[in-house]
């Protein structure tokens, strides 16, 4: 009788196993080991998923055959072991490769990345010139550089302009630091569109300094508060999404500011970083993973608990389109959902129009390389008519000259991404954004942007796309 317990048990376990999935290949290891003589050869590793775990089920070591007599001279030795070498380590590649193949045909891979947009050697001198005529036309017309971009997407002068709202990097979270955080790269901080940028990039100052206040007090780790990025921002690292969005919180709350109504947040994800080629999964804790669907699912709670995250920067990889349709629907009246790394690539942009854009509320455009004005005058145009929000971005090596304000200005960017408020080549754009402001100002052709407050009547009263509203 004691054992109708373990057998009852142990038929359930046989019934239920005929409906778990059969074992399938996850993963081929290569690696370089020793053969009977002492020689460099390779070893294949095979691990299987198992009733939902990875298990390691079995390898072999390859044989290898000599053709070099004993009694060869030693520069023929050595040529044939320097030969062997480079076949084994071959060997190792390709078995990586194999191992893509064969996980894809199991039906459990991912889509693998998009291979970079080509750079013609020298394509630099393309963009320098491109920017630097046009320019010249704004100096020989007497004009601001903003007036004269506006004048050739528009073909006429605008009576008023509306400026972009800057999103200032106030953290660049590393993702190989210690901590355990890798699922953030930039924290921004976006003002409310009452304010105006002077106002605003203050309040921002005010949150920094107690931010660093904060972080530098007595108990806290150096590791904390390590150095300025080259984003112009202070660089640290957290082991939760909830202890930095504290911290943030906190530093808001001491100076008398509420997040969600006198700031607001946008996250820079860089999804594409996050990605473990290997498991197939976003891996966004040390040792945590997350697939495609889990990370929309993730997303959606995320924003549900903090609903003061109004944008999220290439949350996926923009071969996640499946992905990235589901996060729109699901977020698209809560959050601005933008592509910088996963954005079509501008040559495929330009030359079909009618692309199939991975679903997003915008897209972060840089004047890099080859892009010429003409380029961003297109793309814009073709966003605009898409009802795509234009967000112009700084590249991560920028340069002192602020003429990606003007253009981002004219060619009526909704957002502009800019870095932190340290560093030359960083603060002297916000200083020429100051500036047009108070030029436009003067002049009586600043127009007061009413698009943040309408995507927040979207978001309080639940409409389905802040898009469908002119």
């Amino acid at each position: 009788v004691s054992f109708v317990p373990i057998l009852s048990l142990s038929f359930k376990a046989n019934y239920f196993s005929k409906f778990s999935k059969a074992p399938v290949i996850c993963k081929l290891v290569g690696r370089k080991v020793l053969d009977g003589v002492g020689e460099p050869t390779l070893e294949v590793e095979i691990y299987c998923t198992v009733k939902n775990y990875e298990k390691r089920i079995c390898s072999t070591v390859m044989a290898t055959h000599s053709q070099i007599p004993e009694n060869a001279l030693p520069e023929t030795i050595e040529a044939d072991e320097e030969e062997r070498n480079d076949s084994v380590h071959t060997a190792v590649e390709w078995v990586f490769h194999i191992m893509k193949i064969i996980v894809s045909l199991e039906g459990n891979s991912i889509p693998p990345a998009e291979p970079a947009e080509a750079v013609l050697c020298g394509s630099l001198a393309i963009g320098g010139t491109s920017l630097a005529i046009a320019k010249a036309g704004a100096t020989i017309s007497c004009v601001p550089l903003y007036l004269h971009t506006a004048l050739l997407k528009h073909k006429e002068s605008p009576k008023e302009i509306t400026l972009p709202l800057p999103m200032i990097t106030v953290l660049n979270c590393e993702k190989n630091s210690p901590t355990k955080l890798k699922l953030i790269k930039e924290v921004m901080l976006i003002p409310p569109v009452e304010l105006s940028l002077q106002q605003g990039i203050e309040r921002v100052q005010e949150i920094q300094k107690e931010m660093t206040r904060k972080m530098e007090s007595p108990g806290k780790t150096p590791s904390s508060l390590k150095r300025i990025s080259h984003l112009g921002c202070l660089i640290t690292g957290h082991d939760s999404l909830e202890q930095l969005l504290l911290q943030i919180q906190t530093a808001c709350n001491n100076i008398g500011l509420e997040l969600g109504t006198d700031m607001y947040l946008a996250i820079n994800c860089a999804a594409h970083e996050l990605m473990d080629y290997g498991k197939g999964k976003y891996e966004i804790l040390t040792g945590t993973f997350k697939s495609p669907d889990e990370m929309v699912a993730m997303y959606v709670e995320m924003i549900n608990n903090f609903p003061f995250i109004i944008a999220l920067i290439d949350p996926l990889r923009k071969e996640d389109r499946e992905q990235w349709s589901s996060i729109c629907r699901a977020l698209g009246s809560k959050c601005f959902l933008i592509a910088e790394d996963a954005a079509t690539q501008i040559s495929k942009l330009k030359t079909d129009q009618h692309i199939n854009i991975a679903m997003c509320s915008g897209v972060v455009l840089k004047y890099i390389n080859q892009t010429t004005v003409s380029d961003l005058i297109e793309l814009t145009g073709i966003l605009d008519g898409q009802r795509h929000i234009s967000i112009l971005g700084s590249p991560d090596r920028e340069s002192s000259d602020e003429s990606l304000v003007d253009l981002a200005v004219g060619l009526g960017a909704r957002f502009l991404k800019l870095g932190g408020l340290s560093r030359g080549e960083r603060v002297a754009k916000y200083n020429r954004l100051l500036a047009i402001e108070e030029e436009l100002a003067t002049n009586g052709a600043l127009r007061t942007s009413f698009f943040l407050t309408l995507f927040s009547a979207c978001h309080e009263y639940g409409h389905k796309d802040w898009r469908e509203n002119d």
